[in-house]
């Protein structure tokens, strides 16, 4: 389980004895492609056990302590700039083991910690209890199973009627991303909150429905009820008799552009494809929904990090058909966003705006034809990384949530 296992244990590291003491996080600057080439051949020296946490130039990446003198050495002698991000991963871990081991069991959804990173078990008692106490706004159905047999949840809001347009909203397509589900919790109590208090949310629910799928990953994100960070794919069994590599990028599963460039098909690469498009449970479910559904107008994937809102298209340079429209309501959005805190966003196509990425959920939903089809990338730059402290799940959640406003409003208000 090496590759799988690489991110997956981070969160587990939080609540068991792993120890990640010494592990760094690099920012590695290449100077050009010639460099950035040197610098992807150390992820193909399994090794050396990097685990790349963003591919977006300036590139980030986890050394264990064993590899540290090997990739300093590698990258002086091609002249690659580089500094130290964190110095110490398990410091970090050590502080969100505390904080988890601080917050007290909650009884109800008002009482539930929104300031703390949770266990899977917890989240799903939050989704209990959340269709609990508002039977008549919330409902809770099982689209489908994961690879080891976790229930994917699916809130469904809504205020009556069959089959209205509806905007659907995920977030812990990769486990590690520990803001996104965190911040998944939030915009569930904040739906709730703000019916009948906040008019444009208000409006929205009045006529449309939102689905929210909170943990698209649950057995990257939960193994024996415990929280896990290291894990970017899902748990999948071994791909062949010659690798001991398991798990699937569900976000280069889609059946778009599949397969291309952007995606691996070597097993133990974290953007392994899977054998076949659609091929793993935890997409192929949502692919059925949507497919069924048949009325989704909006659809919106919520990833970390790296402060960004994408569109379609990553497997091609070829412009979406509604570029120009989808582009200006990211602006909106990304403004929005930025007038809480003065978070600062960049906006624009999967592959001009980062690189280029076939098998994208976005993508897929775009070509059939839902029009509103958006990524979040969450906080932060590269500081934290996927490490984001506690104290910020809030507010990156209240701030992308001004966002998310904006353009659930925009579909609401431009049928098609």
């Amino acid at each position: 389980m090496k590759k799988l296992v690489a991110f997956a244990a981070l969160l587990v590291a939080v609540l068991s004895k792993e120890d990640f003491r010494g592990h760094q996080v690099f920012r590695i600057v290449p100077k050009d492609d010639v460099q950035l080439a040197l610098v992807r051949v150390m992820e193909d020296i399994l090794d050396l056990e990097l685990d790349f946490w963003s591919w977006v130039t300036p590139v980030d990446v986890r050394v264990p302590s064993h590899s540290l003198q090997v990739v300093k050495s590698y990258m002086e002698r091609h002249s690659i700039k580089y500094f130290t991000m964190i110095k110490d991963l398990q410091a970090l871990l050590d502080e969100e083991r505390r904080q988890m081991k601080s917050a007290a069991p909650a009884g109800n959804t008002d009482s539930f910690d929104y300031t703390n990173y949770h266990t899977l078990s917890q989240i799903y008692s939050f989704q209990d209890m959340l269709v609990v106490e508002n039977p008549k706004l919330v409902s809770k159905t099982v689209i489908g199973h994961s690879v080891e047999g976790r229930p994917l949840n699916v809130l469904k809001f809504s205020t009556g009627g069959s089959n209205r347009p509806a905007i659907w909203i995920d977030t812990g397509i990769h486990a590690r991303e520990w803001v996104t589900q965190a911040s998944g919790i939030v915009f569930a109590k904040k739906i709730l909150t703000e019916y009948g208090t906040d008019s444009v949310l208000t409006e929205i629910l009045n006529r449309m429905d939102i689905f929210l799928e909170m943990v698209v990953n649950p057995d990257g994100s939960g193994t024996h009820n415990q929280r896990t960070t290291e894990k970017k794919k899902n748990i999948k069994q071994k791909q062949n008799e010659d690798s001991s590599c398991v798990g699937v990028d569900l976000n280069r599963n889609w059946n778009a552009g599949f397969g291309g460039r952007g995606s691996s098909n070597n097993p133990c690469t974290e953007t392994y494809h899977g054998t076949r498009a659609h091929s793993e449970p935890e997409v192929k479910s949502i692919v059925k929904f949507v497919r069924s559904h048949g009325n989704i107008k909006a659809f919106i994937s919520i990833h970390s990090y790296s402060q960004m809102l994408l569109y379609p298209y990553g497997y091609t340079r070829n412009p979406a058909k509604d570029q120009a429209e989808l582009d200006q309501v990211a602006q909106k959005a990304v403004t929005a966003l930025a007038s809480l805190y003065g978070t600062n966003y960049r906006y624009g196509s999967i592959i001009k705006t980062i690189y280029q990425s076939s098998g994208g959920s976005i993508d897929w939903t775009y070509k059939k034809g839902i029009k509103y089809s958006y990524t979040f990338e969450l906080r932060d730059t590269g500081h934290f990384g996927f490490i984001l402290p506690a104290n910020q799940i809030v507010p990156t959640a209240n701030e992308t949530w001004l966002a998310l406003k904006v353009i659930m409003d925009h579909t609401l208000k431009n049928p098609y």
